[in-house]
């Protein structure tokens, strides 16, 4: 089993009404989230756990991952209001508005939760719910607390406009990631988090230290993926993109997904990954990213219109 720990919220995608006038339709959001959504339509056991409020948005986030087969006992459901994230499709890469003050996902404590079961292989972690405290800090506490005991992924997918102190954030990042099995980042976001660092040179450093597995991501560039013995190019796969929303999630559910197919979603396998092993799951995350780039908002395939 995969469990996936963070934000829910829901996004609200620019669209134009029926009379022509700018209108913003709501969909269910949070890179955790999706992460979960993307793997639970793959077919994988998977679980999330994050704070839900009981108000219909809430609820729609909780129907919505039910209906994909994602378990949500682990969810702690309040009275607080749920995160609102208006998205802005200008530039090359959306930008978002975040309405996360107070919110259920904000004061999310897993250790008020039913613990890590012995049969969940990976945790998965990421976004928002690591800048907005009291949330970030419990999160990185059963991050932490499970090293060494199960594959531990984390996918920063940065929202620079959520971080309060930017010093704190990256700190925590840095912890965190050095204790991460898999760490999946955007070319991006390890720009703004190590200023004029080299990817390349980064990544081969963390695999030469503790990752089993780092995945930089280049949006249409594709991904190249750094293991402790081999490093490998994936490229994007054509598609006519609809927008990038929820794309670099899709990617990382698919590439869990497709490492749990091949039984290497282990602490021992991940650090032998052979080079088949390897460009099979990346191969598969490309091709669930595409999918999902080609429709509107954070909308993942079905494992029925995909091949394992």
């Amino acid at each position: 089993m995969i469990i996936c720990c963070g934000e829910a919220l829901i996004d609200f995608i620019p669209v134009q009404a029926q009379d022509g006038t700018p209108a913003y339709s709501p969909k269910p959001g949070g890179s955790p989230y999706n992460v979960a959504l993307t793997l639970g339509r793959l077919g994988v056991r998977t679980g999330f756990m994050s704070g839900l409020s009981e108000d219909f948005f809430g609820s729609f986030l909780k129907d919505t991952l039910g209906s994909c087969g994602v378990d949500v006992s682990s969810c702690q459901i309040s009275s607080r209001p749920s995160t609102l994230a208006f998205v802005s499709l200008q530039g090359d890469e959306p930008q978002y508005a975040f309405f996360d003050e107070q919110s259920a996902s904000r004061v999310f404590d897993p250790g008020e939760v039913t613990p890590l079961q012995p049969d969940v292989e990976c945790l998965h972690v990421g976004s928002i719910s690591l800048a907005g405290e009291p949330a970030a800090s419990n999160i990185e506490r059963l991050f932490l607390g499970e090293a060494g005991r199960r594959v531990l992924s984390i996918d920063p997918n940065v929202r620079s406009s959520v971080i309060r102190d930017q010093a704190a954030y990256r700190t925590r990042l840095s912890r965190m990631i050095g204790a991460a099995d898999i760490v999946k980042v955007s070319c991006l976001d390890l720009e703004w988090l190590l200023p004029g660092v080299d990817p390349d040179d980064w990544a081969r450093q963390r695999v030469a230290e503790e990752t089993s597995l780092v995945v930089l991501t280049a949006g249409g560039d594709g991904a190249r993926a750094f293991s402790r013995s081999r490093a490998i190019h994936q490229p994007a796969e054509a598609v006519a993109v609809v927008d990038t929303v929820g794309a670099g999630d899709a990617f990382t559910g698919g590439l869990l997904a497709s490492l749990q197919q091949q039984g290497c979603l282990h602490r021992e396998r991940l650090s032998a990954l052979t080079d088949e092993e390897l460009r099979t799951a990346l191969r598969f995350a490309a091709r669930v990213a595409a999918v999902t780039c080609a429709r509107a908002g954070a909308d993942p395939p079905w494992a029925s219109e995909l091949s394992l």
